[in-house]
């Protein structure tokens, strides 16, 4: 089972796949305003980015060439773990997430199972989770397992239990915690899940969507978790008042960790806890 460390890994989701550029300018969709926004997050406490990326008319895509592109931007002016997003939007066909491995980041989100998602459904079967699974660890990619749903925390048992430890040795997993049809973004929701934990997780996280987000927070670094935070889950920052930047998300979650005596990792302190080599 996970235990508590010393330092608290802060992960920021600065884009997604829900939010228009119509209605939040200030979300990063084009590669310069993400790399940018991932600058200014390492510098305010974030040590892994998880990345959805947009096309040349601000909609979620998961082009081949622009992944490339995008992680090899963010490994040239960062020092950021890159985590990709393999859920793209809902509207994704199953290869196309897949491929998006091609892209060799450091690691990668599986959810690990489907979900109600809103008025939609996300779909994770158990073949295309396992497959994932396998050519993640192929290709030497970290995965961090997504978990909206206590269903999942069963699935991801069943998936250790199947096809073994995955790349790395470690086992990191995400809940999000909030989404329309997952669970709620309450303690209790994130205690539940917490406990019901395989064994072989090594470290933890958990996303609170919308105006679930600071409860999230606070639950999670008592609990002894770490943190995702970021513009893909949350676009207000306080009631009556916009979120300006991601920075400024990261900003309030690594002052908060401190606060607790967990101050953020480093993008090295983070590779060491999820099993990645260090960087060149």
């Amino acid at each position: 089972m996970a235990t508590v460390t010393a330092a608290t890994l802060i992960t920021v989701a600065p884009t997604g796949a829900e939010h228009r550029k119509s209605d939040v300018p200030q979300l990063p969709t084009t590669l310069e305003e993400l790399v940018a926004e991932a600058t200014a997050c390492e510098a305010a406490g974030a040590a892994l980015v998880h990345v959805h990326i947009r096309d040349a008319d601000h909609r979620p895509t998961l082009d081949l060439g622009r992944l490339k592109e995008t992680v090899a931007a963010l490994r040239e002016q960062t020092g950021l773990v890159v985590q990709l997003s393999t859920g793209g939007s809902v509207q994704d066909p199953l290869d196309a997430r897949l491929a998006v491995l091609e892209a060799r980041p450091d690691s990668c989100s599986l959810t690990c199972g489907t979900v109600n998602f809103g008025d939609d459904v996300f779909l994770n079967p158990w073949p295309f989770m396992v497959d994932l699974y396998e050519r993640a660890r192929e290709a030497q990619v970290v995965p961090e397992f997504e978990l909206f749903d206590l269903g999942h925390v069963a699935a991801l048992q069943r998936l250790l239990d199947t096809c073994g430890p995955p790349y790395g040795g470690r086992v990191h997993c995400d809940f999000v915690l909030g989404v329309p049809g997952g669970m709620p973004g309450t303690t209790q929701a994130l205690a539940a899940g917490v406990q019901a934990l395989p064994a072989e997780v090594t470290s933890w996280s958990a996303t609170g969507i919308g105006r679930t987000h600071l409860p999230i927070v606070a639950a999670a670094l008592s609990l002894g978790g770490h943190l995702r935070v970021g513009m893909e889950d949350t676009i207000v920052f306080a009631r009556g008042r916009p979120v300006r930047s991601n920075a400024e998300l990261v900003h309030r979650a690594a002052r908060l960790a401190t606060e607790l005596q967990r101050a953020p990792m480093t993008p090295a302190q983070a590779r060491r806890l999820l099993g990645l080599p260090p960087r060149d």
